[in-house]
Formats: structure tokens, sequence, C-alpha cells
């Protein structure tokens, strides 16, 4: 899990929100860590499975994302 955080602010359509809310509910997950979930699943997605070792290195130094 990641050691530091940053915030993500964005703007949604309340009635959108709140069948999401319900939807991440049902799963017993809250908003955030729903969140969290289709950002990692987009970026490995994007950069492979293997996407941490290839992008992250160390506690806060990053490498070029390879596209």
């Amino acid at each position: 899990m990641e050691q530091r955080t940053a915030r993500l602010t964005l703007l949604i359509d309340p009635k959108k929100k709140s069948i999401f809310d319900e939807l991440c509910a049902k799963e017993d997950v809250t908003a955030s860590q729903k969140v969290r979930q289709f950002i990692r699943d987009y970026i490995e997605q994007q950069l492979g499975p293997d996407w941490q070792n290839s992008v992250l290195v160390g506690d806060d130094e990053t490498k070029d994302i390879k596209r």
C-alpha cells in the first residue's frame, strides 16, 4: 500500500455520486477505495502488470512513464 497520499478533487453530478455511493456500500468499500482501485486498474491497463517496478523507484522518486 502507498505510504504517502495526495488529494484528488473532482466534480460529479450529485445523482451519479449517490448511485456510486450506494453501489460501493453494496461491495462494502468506500468511494475512495473504489476510485483508488479504478486508478490502479487504469495504470496497469496502460503500463502493464509490472508497472510498479517500471515506474516507481524508492519512496519518492519516479522514472519517466513509458508510452
